[in-house]
């Protein structure tokens, strides 16, 4: 189940070609389990080129996807058809409850997954006042099969997930350099899960102990607890792990930890219905140009 933060490609695949569209409409990275229900929220964070707003949208769902409900907008009409190519389709009813520049939304169906793993495509049409864009490209279709440029209008994608495999996506993971003989240290990364979830554990073979800890100001005083319960992630949201508040500790370490290394972290997590997945991410050591990376050594 190794997979460090595999499917960080849709936030990576903007659109750069001349002409092209300023936006995608994606899907939060992360993915999700096969044959689960899964709540879709397609993100739509800029209208189509020189447009001021977007004024419809619609989903063509794809095999693998069974539709169970969608969620009405107010100032939007909802159209659902179930015959011939499923869709969803909301069209915002005047210029005033249109999309404007700027302004991010999310439209939201819900529905049960294929158990099947692998890839989903969702096409979306997104209407704007001066035209559409129609977000319909899959990888087959243009040069990033091949490994050349990206699509400049891809589909939404899912990552159908195998059982037993955590739907959360990592990212800009890494962990503070440890020299010979240091007993700890800590890792820290960004942590999302589209369908909510709680990291309720961590382990690695180059520590005896890793645990979530938190750090924070009581008084003058800035202390360090273990996370009771595990760390809450919320849907769609992204939670940082970062020094000076959450983070993994790593204790009784068994080997120095020079930077550009890669350390094997296995992060275990549990959803609302008390299911548990985890997640194998090779994290490399050192802190990326732009991290803050206090030391511990004020620490209670």
């Amino acid at each position: 189940m190794t997979r460090l933060s595999a499917f960080k490609m849709l936030a990576a695949c903007a659109a750069t070609a001349a002409g092209g569209a300023l936006a995608h409409v994606t899907l939060p990275p992360g993915g999700a389990t096969a044959g689960s229900d899964y709540e879709a929220a397609f993100r739509v964070g800029h209208p189509c080129k020189d447009a001021k707003s977007t004024t419809g949208i619609t989903v063509r769902l794809p095999q693998g996807f069974t539709l169970e409900d969608a969620q009405a907008r107010k100032g939007w009409t909802l159209d659902v058809q179930k015959t011939g190519e499923s869709q969803v389709r909301w069209t915002a009813d005047s210029a005033a409850s249109a999309l404007p520049t700027g302004e991010k939304a999310e439209f939201i169906l819900r529905g049960k997954l294929t158990t099947t793993p692998g890839p989903l495509y969702f096409k979306v049409l997104q209407a704007c006042e001066n035209g559409n864009a129609d977000w319909a490209q899959l990888p087959t279709d243009g040069a990033d099969a091949k490994g050349g440029s990206k699509s400049e209008f891809p589909a939404a994608r899912l990552d159908v997930l195998a059982p037993g495999v955590a739907p959360v996506d990592v990212k800009d993971a890494w962990i503070r350099p440890a020299v010979p003989g240091q007993s700890g240290t800590g890792a820290f990364m960004k942590l999302s899960a589209p369908s909510g979830a709680r990291l309720v554990g961590v382990s690695t073979p180059a520590a005896g102990i890793a645990e979530v800890h938190e750090m924070k100001m009581e008084g003058d005083t800035m202390r360090m607890r273990p996370v009771q319960g595990g760390l809450a992630l919320p849907a769609r949201q992204t939670v940082e792990l970062k020094p000076s508040g959450y983070h993994v500790m790593l204790m009784d370490l068994k080997q120095a930890m020079p930077k550009g290394t890669a350390v094997p972290l296995t992060l275990r997590f549990e959803d609302a219905r008390g299911v548990q997945t985890q997640l194998d991410v090779n994290v490399t050591v050192g802190a990326p140009d732009a991290a803050a990376a206090p030391s511990h050594n004020h620490m209670h």
